[in-house]
């Protein structure tokens, strides 16, 4: 006979004190804690490509756009909160991951096909950040030498060299085991992103001044700038730009599973943190991409801080820049260090007698610290920054990246899946009007993300027509 010593859920949510309902250390997050992670996740990198984005829009079109796409998030986020637990939503289960969450509703292939989605996302999202950050490496050289030698100097430099020593410093950082876990990494880069995020907000106000006035139009970049079949692509990149800049649905469930215990329900925590932030991110957006396009009208850069609309100050460029490289560093971690564990995990199960996987060889650092280190682990990791580095260097379009990016994982991630799960976890007939609706929706939104794909797509194909990789200088 088997004596189970077990607390009871009961038992848990009563005698326990200091431990939540699922036997782990009681959760204290609450709206305001989870509105910050979400506005810390949410506002980054993207932010640059707005002003550009809203130029191939106009005044018009581009607010609207971006309003759009807020409201989409906002109300598949809602979806997705309500899935955090099965069942009951005081007392079911919790799913701790979006992974689990969908393994937990929807099961078989949708879960296979989920997790292929989200690492390659996430693959993307390291080339991305390679991109944005050498990027930015080179505009601090090229802000110091227009400043030494005049604007009118072509002051031609290569991304390459910049991609390189970001790759190197990848793969420092990838051997320190769960690097992503390090407690000051997020407030590191809440304060990077919001520092170059508020300079290029700032750079913009200065410039609408100087100009004495707005520029752009109501229907953004015109015809004779670029041909009407460019005006397409870039339109339809353009989504592709501002989807990116709200993806966050991958972590959602996540930053839920820090919100203190029912009552009230953590989906309803949830979903005003998740209006909060996305009323915080938009207004934040809306001013960013407004004031750029504002300041540059169709001339708008690709990227605000590195495109050179702005020249002076100089060291303020480079404080912003600076502040770029340092948030995407960290964040280059944040989001591989879960794919580098899985694939190690997987590797671990298929060969567990391989001593090149298994095998850790201790060096001894000092005579209380030692490191562990593990050949796989080395090769591997080495080999993906390496990987990620390369496919940088043959394709560094920023704006094109961050389009196809936000494309591949709007409709999926954002959409698709929190979709499903609500309408099996609410038990949503087929062919009711609720359902129709969120059918829908859905459908709707996977238009838009293949039509953003093209234009990313047709894009890339663009620039590689004057692109030679590893010789092109900037």
């Amino acid at each position: 006979m088997e004596i189970s010593i077990e607390p009871s859920q009961q038992q848990r949510q009563e005698g326990m004190k200091g431990f939540d309902d699922d036997g782990r250390v009681s959760r204290t997050g609450t709206v305001w804690t989870a509105s910050s992670h979400i506005i810390t996740a949410v506002i980054g990198s993207g932010v640059l490509s707005l002003a550009w984005a809203v130029a191939q829009l106009g005044w018009i079109a581009g607010p609207i756009v971006m309003i759009i796409f807020s409201f989409v998030t906002f109300y598949t986020s809602s979806l997705l909160a309500d899935c955090y637990r099965t069942g009951d939503p005081i007392t079911g289960k919790r799913n701790y991951t979006y992974s689990a969450a969908v393994h937990s509703y929807l099961g078989g292939m949708k879960v296979k096909l989920c997790g292929l989605i989200q690492y390659l996302n996430l693959f993307g999202v390291a080339i991305g950040y390679t991109i944005a950050a050498s990027i930015s490496m080179m505009a601090i050289r090229r802000s110091n030498c227009f400043h030494e030698k005049g604007h009118r100097s072509p002051c031609h430099i290569s991304s390459n060299p910049y991609m390189i020593i970001f790759g190197v410093t990848q793969i420092v950082f990838s051997q320190i085991p769960d690097f992503d876990q390090i407690w000051w990494l997020s407030i590191v880069a809440a304060v990077m992103s919001f520092t170059y995020s508020s300079i290029g907000l700032a750079l913009g106000i200065a410039h609408v001044v100087a100009n004495g006035g707005f520029k752009g139009s109501l229907t953004g970049i015109s015809i004779g700038s670029v041909t009407q079949t460019e005006k397409v692509w870039h339109s339809l990149q353009a989504f592709g730009d501002i989807a990116f800049a709200y993806s966050y649905s991958m972590i959602l469930i996540e930053i839920q599973d820090t919100i203190k215990a029912p009552p009230p329900s953590e989906a309803k925590v949830m979903k005003k943190a998740t209006f909060l932030s996305v009323a915080v991110t938009t207004f934040f957006y809306m001013v960013c991409g407004c004031m750029g396009y504002a300041a540059f009208g169709d001339s708008a850069p690709g990227n605000l801080l590195t495109g050179f609309g702005f020249y002076n100050p100089f060291w303020l460029l480079d404080i912003a820049n600076a502040a770029i490289v340092i948030h995407l560093v960290g964040a280059y971690q944040v989001f591989c260090q879960p794919l580098f564990a899985f694939i190690e995990k997987w590797a671990n199960r298929t060969w567990p007698d391989s001593k090149f996987i298994s095998k850790e060889i201790r060096i001894r650092l000092s005579s209380t610290k030692s490191y562990k280190l593990n050949l796989f682990r080395l090769v591997w990791r080495s080999a993906f920054v390496v990987l990620t580095t390369v496919i940088s260097m043959l394709l560094p379009f920023f704006n094109d990246v961050v389009g196809l990016l936000g494309a591949l994982g709007f409709w999926p991630l954002t959409v698709y899946f929190p979709v499903e799960m609500y309408i099996v976890h609410k038990k949503v007939p087929k062919w009711s009007v609720r359902w129709v609706c969120l059918q829908m929706l859905s459908f709707a939104c996977l238009v838009i993300s293949v039509a953003a794909a093209v234009g990313s797509i047709a894009g890339v194909v663009s620039d590689l027509k004057v692109y030679k990789p590893f010789k092109s200088g900037s």
